[in-house]
């Protein structure tokens, strides 16, 4: 059985190596000044941050509050700490007063379910439960789960079922909640909202998805690199970024099966998985965009996406299909 459980998606990301880069002509040039980073993870996924300014304490200050805000989000959002908001709704189905972090993400899903015509659903995680259960036994059928069970895990799935306030949360009976297709990304455009108001310009943000605020200090693009989803660790292509926002999602993340027939991209309307691309790469402005629709594109064929583009808030969509062609479309 091959299962891998840690992150969904996987975004090489090729920064600025070392301090400030030289400054475009008609500048004096000053001393260089190396980078703030911190490296960890969050919410289940390797997570980098890189912060250039000229004040090496502020950046390194700077570091420490978007560590903070990120941890006091994901207390929010997990579903792998015991007592997160995420957890606690899911066991008791209510949250009363909820942060208000929780309703805008849980509204912002629901727009993208009715944006994609159902296709980006926060509440598949029966589906996970009982894909992973199934494959967790020694027996396994390798056929995957009995169409009984999918079925009894489909009539708990439909975000739009659930009832959201700001004073109340209600999921219905049997219902339960993954952000693992979109926290990521608001808690990147939370952590960019942060570092801009305290005036960075120059900085590359990954909670899981990556964001770039502007440049890199020498003017040149960031550079993201899409995975190989045949090679580990090789890159297929590489994005130049100037502030915007990179999701990969692809099956090769986890899958539960040794045949890799089976994975974490779960079709809401038939309780399978989606084997159409072997990744999709979304490019937007908005990290929680690009995360929530890099996972609705990878059931959709070219077309539907292409047809999607303009109201969607995603400038260029890079896929890999399943016979390892690649294709991008653009919103222009």
């Amino acid at each position: 059985m091959t299962r891998t459980l840690t992150r969904r998606r996987f975004i090489r990301i090729s920064a600025a190596a070392a301090g400030l880069a030289a400054l475009s002509p008609g500048h004096a040039a000053r001393a260089e000044v190396a980078p703030a980073t911190w490296r960890g993870t969050m919410l289940g996924a390797v997570a980098t941050l890189e912060i250039h300014d000229e004040d090496r304490s502020r950046a390194e200050r700077l570091i420490s509050l978007a560590c903070a805000e990120a941890r006091r989000l994901e207390r929010l959002f997990s579903l792998y700490l015991d007592d997160s908001a995420l957890v606690a709704l899911n066991r008791t189905g209510v949250l009363i007063e909820p942060a208000a972090e929780m309703v805008d993400l849980l509204s912002a899903a629901q727009h993208y379910s009715t944006l994609t015509g159902g296709l980006f659903d926060v509440t598949v995680q029966p589906l996970w439960e009982l894909y992973a259960g199934h494959f967790a036994r020694a027996d396994a059928d390798p056929a995957g789960p009995p169409p009984a069970a999918i079925a009894a895990a489909l009539a708990r799935v439909g975000s739009s079922r659930m009832s959201i306030s700001r004073d109340r949360i209600v999921l219905p009976k049997g219902m339960t909640v993954t952000l693992n297709g979109i926290a990521q990304g608001y808690v990147t455009d939370k952590v960019v909202e942060l570092l801009q108001a305290h005036g960075i310009s120059h900085s590359l943000v990954d909670m899981g998805e990556a964001r770039a605020i502007g440049s890199r200090p020498d003017g040149k693009p960031w550079e993201v690199g899409i995975a190989d989803p045949e090679l580990v660790g090789q890159t297929k292509t590489v994005l130049p970024i100037i502030d915007r926002a990179v999701s990969t999602s692809g099956g090769y993340g986890c899958q539960f099966d040794a045949g890799a027939r089976f994975n974490h991209l779960f079709d809401p309307r038939s309780g399978g998985c989606a084997q159409r691309y072997r990744s999709v790469t979304t490019v937007s402005r908005s990290a929680t965009a690009a995360d929530a629709l890099s996972t609705a594109f990878s059931l959709m064929p070219q077309e539907q996406i292409r047809t999607l583009l303009p109201r969607a808030d995603i400038d260029r969509v890079h896929l890999i299909d399943a016979a390892g062609n690649s294709a991008e479309l653009s919103a222009s």
